[in-house]
């Protein structure tokens, strides 16, 4: 019985060993690559260079008119605004949906719920329209303010899902101790929902990060390009592609969402799993 529990658990995880294997080689391939000579890449595609150049990386840091450095600086002011208005107003509503009592609370949840089920493509024309005749055609505004001001309805969902597992005996401590609903929110809910707004800026990150189609709906200055418009211009539809730079900047641009995902992991996985199941 032990030696079937023991083969189990052996063919358990070499499966598991073999699918992370299959799933991680593109990365794997794709940071080889970048280290190779660019005439390496497709002529020898094993994990093992036989040459190891740094040319890729120079050659795609510097191979437009604008440093690389000046696209990811624009991803990051994009996303830290994106994030930090985030924070602020979706933690604002869904604490309003989950604590406060006022006229139309259940409507206007459940409006909110069903812009979840309208397709994105939907709102591109009206938007667009909307975004033009204020101006802001070519600027960062049309994808830090609507980010910034609760576009995203899930966020407001997991957060007022999380609030609603905690304690409302808190909330009335607060008020006996003369707190209203404002410092409520500031020093008792705030403090307790850190896994919930750490889950939404996590993943508000990631998807701001790798957006494109916005980005390229809104940006046409290449002065303003983020790091995935410019990965784009490395590939040319009528001529040469190249693909050196392009590997070595495309492994460029996934360590910050590493580093954020491996620093900030747990609080994602605790949001999630503390919302889905509490709520």
């Amino acid at each position: 019985m032990v030696k079937t529990s023991m083969s189990t658990r052996i063919l358990t995880h070499a499966g598991i060993i073999a699918g992370c294997v299959v799933m991680i080689y593109p990365l794997l391939w794709m940071l080889v690559s970048s280290f190779k000579p660019e005439i390496e890449i497709f002529r020898d595609p094993s994990l093992i260079p036989r040459y190891v150049t740094l040319q890729n990386y120079y050659l795609g840091w510097n191979a437009f008119q604008v440093s690389f450095g000046r696209f990811f600086v624009n991803s990051i002011i994009i996303v830290g605004f994106a994030c930090a208005g985030t924070v602020v107003t979706c933690s604002m509503a869904g604490y309003a949906f989950a604590r406060l009592r006022f006229v139309l609370r259940k409507p206007l949840f459940a409006i909110m719920l069903a812009t979840l089920m309208l397709p994105f493509h939907v709102t591109v024309i009206p938007q667009y329209i909307i975004f033009n005749e204020l101006g802001w055609i070519n600027t960062f505004w049309p994808l830090i303010i609507p980010a910034a001001l609760g576009l995203h309805a899930f966020f407001i969902f997991l957060i007022v899902q999380f609030i609603r597992a905690i304690p409302k005996e808190l909330d009335q401590q607060a008020e006996i101790d003369g707190c209203g609903p404002i410092r409520t929110y500031l020093y008792v809910i705030m403090p307790l929902s850190i896994p919930a707004l750490m889950t939404a800026v996590i993943l508000q990150f990631i998807w701001r990060w790798n957006d494109f189609f916005q980005q390229l709906l809104y940006l046409a200055d290449m002065r303003l390009y983020t790091v995935t418009l410019a990965l784009r211009q490395f590939v040319d539809a009528m001529g040469r592609s190249h693909w050196g730079p392009l590997f070595a900047m495309s492994v460029l641009s996934l360590l910050p969402m590493f580093v954020v995902f491996i620093f900030f992991q747990k609080y994602l996985i605790e949001g999630i799993v503390t919302g889905g199941v509490k709520g």
